[in-house]
């Protein structure tokens, strides 16, 4: 693999066990290692409970390591204050499972999508709304729907607006947690083609977390599995679908109840099933 944009080493974290705490210590993640190429997508996969999602907001730095480095363009992720971090923040985006958690139910699409640009001094206010115009049109929808607020839209079109908001600041990275479990089939299938496509046009560096192994087989160049928090093997989204060396791994594969994802696991195959609506 070319040299890693993003770099974990070592990494835990333990919740509980505290001075006051009756509760003994819980490790969510235990000692994880990876890499991830500038411009590829790695894929982490696993159960409910696996650690995934704690490993991803680590990287984000919403959740302190107990132990080990992250390190991003080769600066460590947890070290960065000032200017570093403010820089690190632009540079580091993320799509979060429910979009409309992380929107300001007040506010206008036009104002979320603005909010950033502001934050950061970029642009007077007519070329951060042209910004927010042209990323409405990209992700496909109406730039004129940027007066609504948040609840007027559907989930899939929130999704839209995350990406379009996650994309806004020109990232290097983007962090992507179950950002389409909570849509149907059809609409995850546009969104999920939506997502790969501005990876490939802004050559995004990605980390994408989901239980959903077709979804991850789509979407990644590279997978990590994970189960109680430990990394159970890694490597091109390929080899470990198509000759999983562990016996989780393939139960993970076995268990997909979607005989379309079994056909194609043994054909070796990623099939994008539905066109943008």
């Amino acid at each position: 693999m070319s040299e890693p944009l993003i770099d974990i080493k070592n990494v835990s974290k333990e919740f509980g066990g505290g001075l006051f705490s009756r509760l003994a210590p819980f490790k969510a993640v235990s000692d994880i290692s990876l890499s991830v190429a500038r411009n590829q997508t790695m894929g982490i996969v696993g159960e409910s409970g696996s650690g995934k999602s704690t490993l991803l907001r680590m990287v984000l730095r919403l959740i302190q390591p107990t132990s080990g480095e992250i390190t991003i363009n080769g600066q460590n992720v947890w070290a960065l204050k000032g200017g570093q971090l403010k820089a690190f923040r632009r540079q580091v985006q993320p799509v979060f499972q429910n979009p409309a958690s992380s929107f300001n139910p007040r506010h206008s699409i036009q104002s979320i999508l603005t909010a950033p640009l502001e934050v950061h001094g970029i642009g007077t206010p007519a070329e951060r709304r042209d910004r927010a115009v042209e990323l409405l049109e990209r992700v496909g929808l109406d730039p004129a729907m940027r007066h609504r607020l948040p609840h007027q839209f559907s989930g899939g079109q929130k999704q839209r607006i995350a990406i379009a908001r996650a994309v806004i600041l020109g990232p290097t990275v983007v962090l992507a947690d179950e950002p389409t479990s909570a849509l149907d089939v059809s609409v995850q299938a546009q969104v999920l083609k939506l997502f790969s496509d501005i990876k490939d046009d802004l050559g995004l560096t990605t980390i994408f977390v989901s239980h959903n192994l077709a979804v991850i087989r789509q979407v990644s160049d590279r997978v990590a599995v994970m189960q109680h928090g430990r990394l159970v093997e890694e490597g091109p989204v390929d080899d470990i679908f198509d000759n999983p060396g562990n016996d989780y791994t393939r139960n993970l594969i076995a268990a997909v109840p979607d005989p379309a994802f079994a056909r194609r696991n043994r054909a070796g195959t990623a099939v994008h099933p539905v066109s943008p609506a």
